[in-house]
């Protein structure tokens, strides 16, 4: 088990904390609550919206390990069945990431297949690269962009408290998991993760 994970209901980050100030202090919303990390309504679902794990994932386009990890993450939660897979966009890699973040989230029913093509392309990308998968994909990223430009501040916030939600965990990049609450910084192999869900299960 990744021996840099780190309870969440123990740091003085949002987890708990932030549930237990006095309602006053709420009056605007905490990005580092519980409920906004885990339940942010603008963020992409995957697996079993009504999971009884959470598992948060934090990745990059041109995240090698992410890509990588991808197909394994995804094939964990289909067989499980009861996982509820929230994906956090948090472009660190430079433009291109952004650029390829904002298009999938812009994509409604065809986020999927714009997030499967792109993750499985090898090394870094540009924006020419980028929507040259999407059309390979059968997506059209004129579209997509319109769509972005219609959604633009929903989107551009979503991917702000992403990242400001990975600053205050002191992620040091991508990869990065909660599967619960609790927080495994860096590259997790699927059977480390397997033990986490189910430990999760037991809490």
């Amino acid at each position: 088990m990744n021996s840099n994970r780190r309870d969440l209901a123990r740091l003085g980050l949002g987890f708990g904390l932030a549930l237990a100030l006095p309602r006053r202090a709420l009056a605007a919303p905490d990005p580092m609550s519980k409920e906004a990390v885990l339940f942010d309504p603008d963020a992409p679902v995957l697996g079993n919206p009504k999971g009884d794990v959470t598992l948060v994932e934090f990745f990059d386009f041109q995240c090698p390990y992410c890509k990588k990890a991808h197909p394994d993450v995804a094939r964990l939660v289909k067989e499980d069945g009861r996982i509820r897979h929230l994906m956090k966009d948090w472009p660190i890699f430079g433009p291109p990431s952004l650029y390829a973040s904002r298009l999938v989230l812009a994509a409604g029913k065809e986020a999927p297949r714009a997030r499967d093509a792109l993750m499985a392309t090898p090394g870094r990308l540009t924006a020419e690269q980028i929507d040259a998968t999407l059309r390979k994909a059968g997506l059209d990223p004129r579209a997509m962009n319109a769509a972005y430009g219609k959604e633009k501040a929903r989107i551009d916030a979503l991917i702000a408290r992403n990242g400001a939600q990975a600053e205050n965990f002191n992620l040091m990049g991508t990869p990065a998991y909660i599967v619960g609450t609790t927080l495994f910084p860096g590259v997790m192999d699927i059977a480390d993760m397997k033990r986490a869900v189910a430990e999760a299960r037991r809490m």
